[in-house]
C-alpha cells in the first residue's frame, strides 16, 4: 500500500505540474516555475558579462542586437496572433556578442542570450546569424531550461521512487540505481535535451522567416557547421543535440513551412 500511495502521489504531482508549449500544443513539465527560474537566469547572465569580454559598437556587435530583435518582434507577433497576448512579459530580452572563438551561442531562460564571435565565420552573414540566433530565441520561448530543470528534479524523484519499491534488498537496489543513472541519462535525458534542439530548430526557422529571413539558409549554414566540425562529432544516441545530417534533412523540408507561415504575417519577400 505504501508504495502504490508513493506511486500515486508521483503521478498525481507531476500531471499537476505540466504546462502547455504553445510552440507545439504539448504538454510539458514545469515543477520549477519561471518566477524561481528567471531571476536566477538573470543574476548568472549577469555575472557571465563581467567575467568576459563583452564585444560593444562594432558592426558585429550591433548586427547581433539587431538581429535578436528583429525576431523577437516577429515572436511576438507570432503570440499575439495565436492567442498569446502577454506570454513575454517576464521576458527581459538581451543579446551579446562575446569574444570567444567557441563556435557557439547560447540562451538562458527569459531571453538573455550570448553569441561567440568563433561562430560568426561559420554564420558568414546577417541571415546565417538569424539562423543561430531564432533557435536560440526558440529555446527561451518554448521554455526548454525549465524543462530540463524539471526533467532532472524528476530523475532525482524517480530514484528515489525506485529505490522504495524495491524495498530492503540492497543488491536490487543497487542494480536498480546504477542502471537508473546510466539508463535514464542515454534513454531520457538526452533524447530529451535532443527533442529539445529539434523544436528550436523548428520554431527559429519560422521566427526567422517571419523576421523576414530567408529561412533556405538554414540547411547551408548546419552544412558549414558540418564542415568545420570535420566529422568528430559524437554518435547521435550519445549526443545532446541531432546529427548534423538530420538538422539538413529536417531544415530542409521545413523551410517551405516556414515561408507559409512568414506569408500570414505579409512576408514574401527574404534577406
Amino acid at each position: 500500500m505504501k508504495r502504490k500511495t508513493i506511486f500515486a502521489l508521483t503521478a498525481s504531482f507531476v500531471l499537476a505540474a505540466c504546462s502547455q508549449n504553445p510552440f507545439t500544443g504539448k504538454k510539458t513539465l514545469a515543477l520549477v516555475p519561471n518566477s524561481q527560474i528567471l531571476p536566477m537566469a538573470f543574476q548568472q547572465y549577469d555575472e557571465f558579462l563581467t567575467e568576459n569580454k563583452v564585444i560593444t559598437n562594432t558592426a558585429d556587435a550591433k548586427m547581433v542586437k539587431n538581429v535578436g530583435q528583429k525576431i523577437a518582434t516577429a515572436a511576438e507577433r507570432w503570440l499575439n496572433a495565436n492567442g498569446y497576448a502577454g506570454y513575454l512579459k517576464d521576458y527581459k530580452w538581451d543579446y551579446n556578442l562575446v569574444q570567444d572563438d567557441a563556435v557557439n551561442a547560447w540562451c538562458m531562460p527569459g531571453g538573455k542570450i550570448v553569441v561567440y564571435t568563433g561562430i560568426l565565420p561559420v554564420t558568414k552573414s546577417e541571415t546565417g546569424l538569424a539562423v543561430v540566433m531564432g533557435h536560440e530565441v526558440a529555446h527561451a520561448l518554448a521554455n526548454h531550461g525549465q524543462q530540463r530543470m524539471s526533467a532532472g528534479q524528476f530523475q532525482q524523484i524517480g530514484a528515489v521512487v525506485g529505490s522504495v519499491a524495491l524495498g530492503d534488498n540492497a543488491e536490487a537496489q543497487q542494480i536498480f540505481n546504477t542502471a537508473y543513472g546510466v539508463g535514464s541519462q542515454v534513454g531520457v535525458m538526452l533524447p530529451f535535451s535532443r527533442s529539445h534542439e529539434t523544436e528550436a530548430d523548428k520554431i527559429g526557422l519560422t521566427l526567422m522567416a517571419i523576421a523576414g529571413y530567408n529561412p533556405d539558409e538554414a540547411p547551408e549554414l548546419w552544412k558549414r557547421m558540418k564542415a568545420k566540425s570535420g566529422g568528430q562529432a559524437p554518435p547521435e544516441m550519445l549526443s545532446t543535440h541531432p546529427s548534423n545530417d538530420t538538422r539538413i534533412k529536417n531544415l530542409t523540408a521545413w523551410a517551405g513551412d516556414a515561408k507559409a507561415e512568414a506569408k500570414k504575417f505579409g512576408v514574401t519577400k527574404f534577406k
